[in-house]
């Protein structure tokens, strides 16, 4: 951690310019006087290409930019070869404190552990789902409240999920996509639902969730023409190429996903597959991180608790037009 100037010496130089000036004199030399360096942050995120990831660049640059903060912002675009020795370097360069956004601690374990080295403690949102020691604040969303909402709206929708197949699509590079996807799974068994393919069907990257969700919606329903009942999807983007598929291919399926994005919420006000998604309140979670930071910056104090979640709101139909989509924040 770097050192923090005390002011003493600022002070007392300000003092003697003062007494010099009241006796109608001036310093005969130059005065100088130590300015308080500015809080020097890293901040990083692996998700930068996802809308919320791009949100979050944007967002934290200008809290920074508000608060008068040194920051160096590091993009990983997915790559944990390109994005972990860059946070590492800087953290080589002196930091008084380091921002983790949407990055599974799981990924990160050098990075940890050069920050505990460096004695610089790390602050992140959505990046575990249980308390850890690599963080001193980690704020994420209820996963449970998520898998529970989500859940509901698709057995009111199915009347029922007793003898319904359902695809359950997840993410596990992601802890909450892999948390919720594994808990979604859990409720569908426990209700009497059938998993379509007999586990959850992964995305191999965020970036191309899309299409591989389309895929493995589209092949199933080939393989079993009106065998499919429902989609569960960790995330909106993997869901619209779900809802894409069930669409072209005339079956009458439900999706549901979690992030409520532009594309998401128009859909589901259109009344087609798309039944409802999750509005996670990132802005306030980031607020709350930030809030966190700056009283660690003003005296070095921590949160009393590493650990916190934060409930969700329901997107569908009836609350839709008054949700702010993720990717317009």
């Amino acid at each position: 951690m770097r050192k923090k100037f005390t002011g003493i010496v600022a002070m007392a130089a300000v003092a003697a310019v003062a007494a010099l000036a009241l006796a109608g004199c001036s310093p005969t030399a130059s005065t100088t006087t130590e300015e308080a360096a500015p809080f020097k942050v890293i901040a990083f995120t692996s998700g930068n290409q996802t809308p919320v990831g791009a949100w979050w660049v944007k967002a934290v640059a200008a809290k920074a930019t508000e608060l008068g903060w040194d920051l160096t912002m590091i993009q990983g675009d997915f790559d944990f070869t390109k994005m972990n020795p860059a946070v590492e370097s800087a953290i080589g360069q002196g930091a008084d404190a380091i921002l983790d956004g949407y990055t599974d601690v799981a990924s990160i374990g050098s990075i940890v552990t050069a920050a505990k080295d460096a004695g610089i403690p790390i602050f992140a949102m959505d990046s575990a789902t249980e308390t850890t020691d690599a963080f001193v604040a980690q704020i994420t969303t209820d996963q449970q409240g998520i898998v529970d909402s989500t859940v509901a709206a698709l057995d009111k929708s199915l009347g029922g999920l007793k003898g319904k197949t359902v695809m359950v699509i997840g993410h596990d590079p992601h802890p909450g996509i892999r948390m919720r996807a594994g808990l979604a799974e859990k409720a569908f068994i426990a209700a009497g639902a059938t998993i379509a393919g007999g586990a959850i069907q992964k995305v191999k990257s965020p970036a191309t969730g899309r299409t591989e969700a389309l895929a493995l919606v589209a092949d199933y329903l080939t393989a079993n023409p009106n065998g499919l009942d429902a989609v569960w999807v960790g995330w909106d983007d993997a869901a619209l190429g779900a809802s894409k598929a069930i669409t072209e291919a005339g079956s009458s399926a439900k999706v549901t996903g979690v992030d409520a994005t532009s594309e998401a919420i128009a859909e589901i006000q259109a009344g087609g597959s798309f039944l409802a998604s999750i509005e996670q309140p990132w802005p306030s979670i980031l607020d709350s991180v930030i809030g966190y930071m700056v009283a660690y910056q003003k005296d070095g104090t921590l949160p009393a608790k590493n650990y916190e979640t934060v409930t969700t709101v329901l997107v569908d139909v009836s609350n839709a037009a008054t949700i702010t989509p993720s990717d317009k924040l």
